[in-house]
């Protein structure tokens, strides 16, 4: 009679071991993500909570690809006009995303590259964007120094390209006769 009290009382805590170890769940984040219904329900659960946001900001800052698509994500919103009109609404967030975007550029010279190539392509792709940006270089003597310089260089690397703007510019034909000759 004992021995069939331990051995029940044995199967029972077998029992609650097994059963216990059976409800364990394991989380496979995969799966998870495989399914569009809980990817948007994950989603929405992390961007409706600031301080998990926050977090999922700061890990996908800490990845090189992550900080690349935030990086194109955020350019084609401020392309897109999106960005401006929320900067209008919010003057704190606008100071913030400057001296952030300042103190990224400062951290990471070929960030600014990037930034600068863009908005200059950008600008160089209307006759507006053109106009304001030469005003900007003929305004500042530092960058009408250099694009002076760096215009010579190329005029003298592509000789075409000097004849072409020459036949254009009747002007420039003067002035650089006048230097080639004051050289001499």
């Amino acid at each position: 009679m004992k021995n069939m009290k331990t051995i029940v009382k044995t199967l029972m805590v077998i029992a609650l071991i097994s059963t216990v170890v059976s409800c364990k769940s394991t989380f496979n984040a995969s799966e998870t993500m495989e399914n569009q219904e809980n990817r948007n329900a994950l989603y929405q659960e992390i961007i409706t909570n600031p301080s998990q946001f926050s977090e999922f900001i700061k890990l996908a800052q800490q990845d090189e690809g992550a900080k690349m698509v935030m990086m194109n994500n955020h350019m084609q919103m401020m392309e897109s006009g999106n960005m401006k009109m929320m900067m209008h609404k919010n003057p704190d967030m606008m100071e913030k995303m400057q001296s952030h975007m300042q103190m990224m550029m400062e951290k990471k010279p070929e960030m600014m590259q990037q930034m600068q190539s863009r908005m200059l392509g950008k600008m160089m792709g209307n006759e507006m964007g053109r106009k304001m940006l030469m005003d900007t270089i003929h305004n500042n003597k530092t960058m009408k120094k250099e694009m002076k310089v760096k215009m010579m260089q190329m005029m003298d690397e592509n000789p075409e390209m000097k004849e072409e703007m020459m036949k254009k510019n009747p002007e420039m034909k003067k002035k650089m006769k006048g230097k080639m000759k004051n050289k001499e």
